[in-house]
């Protein structure tokens, strides 16, 4: 981000402030178009709709059958759906409760403490409410947390916040085994591509990559309705590892014309492939488009967990999966060019990533 990025176009208002101040009605301010409102019927869930969910139990084992056969249920997931849920993943169950729940700490924590970490479309990192920075823009019902944690050069712990205590002790922990985690799901996403398993990894930058965080708090809303905590979007990093909230449902995922809303597995995290690797595979594995509904009784938190290229590499097709029937589809461009790009414009659907294809 450039150091004369300007500040927020408006005052910040804490959706959170508006969810205990709203008892029948929201702010014009947040009110979506009508095409864009959640319908009654995409707000249904059933196991048959549900996304893929795929246990990994078996995937480093001896029983050649057991992790070929993991392999091409992720590989099926990325082709068709974009999103799968994975279970006996490796983290502990008891971590994965406990960074939920500290973030939920944070977010009852007084106004004027939170206030302290208050952040900028500078770089995004602290505490937040909008995306984008567009005057007037219609605004989505959530408050978020952002934070870096690689490159070691961007993990700023002045940034990460004192409290709840555990707060930066507890993170850290989380983020080894998520750079973990990512790590053994590149190198499937690799081998499914027909790769070396080291290909996607080394694309992105070898070890040295980026990652972040959002911890994204979607306070109840009287108009659920009306409004979104999260407006339709593709994630524009690498590959997304959500933990959910294990008691609310809320996370939708475009499948054909329908929005599919997810159903959570105990203890399991949700992933996504993101724009960085649509382009990498030349769209052989496609990032979804995704958004957030709101509840009217219950609140919901939700930590996204970002893995990223380098930010300053050129991230274009790679070599082996350009033929002269399949031509790159994307020109190179670096992950900072293409943030840059988002953040100016807020969260707009797969049009993002579809507009930096290469004329025909």
């Amino acid at each position: 981000m450039s150091k004369d990025q300007p500040d927020w176009p408006e005052p910040i208002v804490r959706v959170q402030s508006l969810s205990e101040n709203c008892f029948d009605s929201i702010p014009e301010r947040y009110i979506k178009p009508s095409t864009d409102r959640p319908s009654s019927e995409s707000s249904n869930f059933d196991d048959a709709n549900n996304i893929p969910i795929i246990d990994l139990g078996g995937l480093s084992g001896a029983d050649h059958h057991v992790s070929s056969s993991i392999l091409k249920q992720i590989s099926d997931a990325c082709k068709e759906w974009g999103f799968f849920q994975i279970t006996n993943h490796g983290v502990h169950p008891d971590l994965m409760d406990k960074a939920r729940e500290t973030w939920r700490q944070f977010f009852h924590l007084p106004m004027e403490l939170k206030q302290q970490y208050a952040n900028s479309p500078k770089t995004y990192e602290g505490y937040g409410s909008r995306l984008g920075i567009e005057k007037g823009a219609i605004l989505d019902w959530s408050d978020y947390y952002y934070l870096h944690y690689l490159p070691l050069s961007l993990k700023d712990c002045n940034k990460w916040p004192h409290l709840p205590s555990q707060c930066r002790e507890v993170f850290d922990e989380y983020g080894r085994e998520l750079v973990k985690l990512c790590g053994r799901l590149m190198k499937v996403l690799s081998i499914n591509l027909g790769l070396d398993e080291k290909t996607l990894q080394n694309a992105f930058g070898g070890e040295d990559i980026g990652a972040c965080l959002r911890v994204n708090f979607y306070p109840k809303c009287p108009r659920p309705e009306l409004t979104l905590g999260l407006s339709s979007h593709s994630d524009p990093g690498g590959m997304t590892m959500l933990l959910p909230d294990d008691q609310v449902p809320g996370l939708q995922v475009r499948k054909c014309d329908n929005w599919i809303t997810v159903k959570p597995a105990r203890h399991a995290f949700i992933v996504n492939i993101g724009d960085q690797i649509q382009v990498l595979s030349n769209a052989i594995y496609k990032s979804v488009e995704h958004r957030v509904i709101v509840n009217s009784d219950k609140e919901r938190v939700s930590l996204a967990f970002f893995y990223n290229p380098k930010s300053d590499i050129p991230i274009e097709p790679i070599k082996e999966l350009v033929t002269v029937n399949t031509p790159s589809l994307y020109p190179p461009m670096t992950f900072d060019e293409y943030r840059l790009f988002i953040r100016m414009r807020g969260p707009r659907g797969k049009s993002q990533v579809e507009s930096l294809k290469s004329p025909k």
